[in-house]
C-alpha cells in the first residue's frame, strides 16, 4: 500500500475487526439506532472515494463538508484521505458570508452537505463557482444522485494513492485576529500524532464507548475524540447536538465510558433533573477543555466518583498541547497540565526593548529567551502535532513560528516548579464562549461599519453558563440616536453576517475608548470596568 496516512486506517481496521461496531448513530425520534461496523464504515469510505475520483478529485484537491455529526462526515474524511485529497469541515453555525469565505479560500472542488443546507448554499455555490455539490441524501439541484445513493451503488475497491505523513490531510478554519478566518493546514502526521498523544495520556482502549456530543468539525472533537477512538478500534455514539437530558439517557443506554465537553456541558448535565437518577457508572474518562472546570462542577462529579482530564490546545496544534490527569485535578487545580507525551511546551519572553510595552507584541523570536519557572510569557509549542501553516498565507505562517521552529500561541502563561502550565491571559484577546472561539477583530470590523459608530471594542465578560460572552463597547458620533446602537439594534444589524454565538450579548456606550499612546484600545481597562 502506498498510502501511509489516514487513508489506510479504515482498511486496516476492516481487516483486524470487521464486525466490531464502529459507530452508533442514535435516532432522536423513534428511540432506535443505526449501527455501523468497521467493515461497513470502510466500505462506505471506499465507495465515497470512488465517487470523488469519478468527479476528478485528485491528490491535493480540497473537498468540503457541511453537516452535523454523522457517518457521512467520517466517510468523507477517510474517503478524501484515501485519495490524498484535503478534507475541509465547515462549521454549521457560520453565516453565509463566512461559509463563502471558507469555500472560496480553500478552493474546494466538491461540497458534500446535509440536505437541510441546500437552499442556503445555492447562491454561495454560484458565487464561488463550485464544480460539484452532493447532498448526503436525496438528489442534488441538477438531479444527480445524493451521497447515500453513490455509496450504495458506487465503485468498490480502493484507489491507492501515494500519501505520506507530511502531506496535508485537512484544513480547519479558525477565526483570525485580522477578522478573516484562516485555514490551518493539518497533515496526516499531525492528526496521527495527536491521536497517539490522546491514546497515551487518556488511556483510550478498544472497549471504550465514546459519546460524541461536540461537533466533529471542531479540532478538539475530531483530533482528541473521534480519531483516537477509531485508531484504537473503539465505538463512537454520534449525536447531532447536545441536550443534557438526552446525553444522560445515552450514557445509560449504551454504557458510555468516554465523554468530552466544555465546562458548560458538564454543568448542564449536573444541573439536570435526571442527573441523580441516571446510571452513569460506566463513565470512566471525562475530558474538558475551553476553560478551567469550576469547583462546583468538580464537586458534583467527584460525588459520583468521577474526575476530569483537562487540557489546553488550539486548532494549530491539532489541537492538544497539554493535559492534566484526573489524579492531579485537585493538587494542580487551575492548571491545564503537562505537555502531551510527544509534544513540548515552553514559555518565552521578549528581550528587553523588543516590544512596545502594550502587551500584544510578539513573543519568542530574535532576541527572545526562555522564561524561568513561574514567569509569565508567551506559550510556545513544538511537536509532530503542530500544523503545517496557514493556507495561502505565507506571511502569517512565518509570523506564527519562531526562528527555531516553535509555534507561537499568542497566549500568556507560566510553568510552575513541577512544569505544569497555567494560563495567565490571552495576547490575542480571544473569547471562548461555550467552547467556541470568538475573535473580537472580526466583530469589531462589522461594528465599525454601522452608521454613527465611531469606535468599537469587543471584550469577553464572564458568564456563569457559557464561561464568557462577547460585549461590545461603542462610541457614537455627536448627534447620533443612542437607540440605533442598542443591544437589539446592533444584534439585528449583525444577524446573518456572523454566527449567532458571535453576536454581542450586550452593548455599552461610552464617551471615549481608552487608548495607548500609539492609539491601540486598552482592552484591559475595558475588562476591568465591565468585566463584572
Amino acid at each position: 500500500m502506498q498510502n501511509h496516512g489516514l487513508g489506510a486506517w479504515l482498511s486496516t481496521r476492516r481487516q483486524k475487526n470487521p464486525d466490531k461496531t464502529a459507530l452508533i448513530y442514535a435516532s432522536q425520534t423513534d428511540g432506535g439506532d443505526e449501527r455501523m461496523s468497521y467493515r461497513e464504515l470502510a466500505d462506505g469510505a471506499d465507495a465515497l472515494s470512488g465517487a470523488l475520483w469519478q468527479r476528478g478529485v485528485r491528490k491535493g484537491d480540497a473537498v468540503a463538508y457541511l453537516g452535523e455529526n454523522s457517518p457521512e462526515f467520517l466517510m468523507t474524511l477517510f474517503g478524501c484521505a484515501q485519495l490524498g485529497a484535503v478534507f475541509v469541515p465547515v462549521n454549521t453555525r457560520l453565516a453565509p458570508p463566512e461559509i463563502e469565505h471558507v469555500l472560496r479560500d480553500s478552493g474546494a472542488r466538491v461540497l458534500i452537505h446535509g440536505p437541510e443546507f441546500a437552499e442556503r448554499l445555492t447562491p454561495i455555490a454560484d458565487a464561488v463557482g463550485l464544480p460539484h455539490r452532493i447532498p448526503t441524501s436525496g438528489s442534488a439541484a441538477d438531479g444527480a444522485p445524493g451521497l447515500d445513493a453513490l455509496i450504495r451503488d458506487g465503485l468498490r475497491g480502493h484507489v491507492d494513492v501515494g500519501v505520506t505523513l507530511e502531506d496535508p490531510a485537512a484544513i480547519l478554519y479558525t477565526s483570525g485576529t485580522t477578522g478573516k478566518a484562516k485555514g490551518a493546514v493539518l497533515s496526516h502526521g499531525n492528526l496521527t500524532w495527536v491521536s497517539i498523544n490522546a491514546l497515551v495520556d487518556y488511556d483510550i482502549v478498544s472497549t471504550d464507548v465514546a459519546l460524541m456530543i461536540s461537533p466533529l468539525f471542531h479540532a478538539a472533537s475530531l483530533g482528541m475524540g473521534a480519531l483516537p477512538t477509531l485508531l484504537k478500534g473503539g465505538t463512537m455514539v454520534l449525536e447531532q447536538g447536545f441536550e443534557a437530558g438526552r446525553a444522560l439517557e445515552l450514557i445509560e443506554r449504551y454504557g458510555v465510558t468516554m465523554l468530552s465537553g466544555v465546562p458548560t456541558t458538564y454543568q448542564l448535565m449536573a444541573d439536570h433533573p435526571d442527573w441523580a437518577g441516571t446510571d452513569i457508572s460506566s463513565l470512566a474518562k471525562l475530558t474538558c477543555g475551553g476553560s478551567a472546570v469550576p469547583t462546583r462542577i468538580l464537586e458534583a462529579y467527584e460525588a459520583r466518583g468521577l474526575s476530569f482530564s483537562q487540557g489546553y490546545g488550539m486548532t494549530e496544534t491539532s489541537p492538544g498541547a497539554t493535559s492534566l490527569s484526573p489524579a492531579m485535578t485537585r493538587e494542580k487545580q487551575g492548571s491545564v497540565g503537562l505537555p502531551h507525551f510527544f509534544t513540548e511546551v515552553r514559555i518565552a519572553v521578549p528581550a528587553a526593548g523588543s516590544g512596545d510595552g502594550s502587551g500584544d507584541g510578539p513573543g519568542a523570536g530574535p532576541g527572545s529567551a526562555a522564561a524561568p519557572r513561574g514567569t509569565v510569557g508567551e506559550i510556545e509549542v513544538r511537536g509532530p502535532n503542530v500544523f503545517l501553516g496557514y493556507h495561502n498565507l505565507p506571511e502569517a505562517t512565518a509570523e506564527a513560528f519562531t526562528p527555531d521552529g516553535w509555534f507561537r500561541s499568542g497566549d500568556l502563561g507560566y510553568l510552575d516548579e513541577d512544569g505544569y502550565l497555567f494560563i495567565a491571559d490571552r495576547l490575542k484577546d480571544m473569547i471562548i464562549s461555550g467552547g467556541e472561539n470568538i475573535y473580537p477583530a472580526e466583530i469589531e470590523d462589522l461594528l465599525n461599519g454601522i452608521e454613527g459608530v465611531t469606535g468599537a471594542a469587543v471584550i469577553g465578560v464572564p458568564d456563569e453558563q457559557w464561561g464568557e460572552v462577547p460585549w461590545a463597547v461603542l462610541t457614537l458620533a455627536p448627534g447620533s440616536d443612542p437607540a440605533s446602537a442598542s443591544t437589539d439594534a446592533v444584534r439585528a444589524a449583525l444577524d446573518g453576517r456572523l454566527a449567532r454565538y458571535k453576536l454581542p450579548k450586550n452593548v455599552v456606550l461610552v464617551d471615549e475608548l481608552p487608548r495607548t499612546a500609539s492609539g491601540k484600545i486598552r482592552k484591559a481597562d475595558l475588562r476591568a470596568r465591565f468585566g463584572r
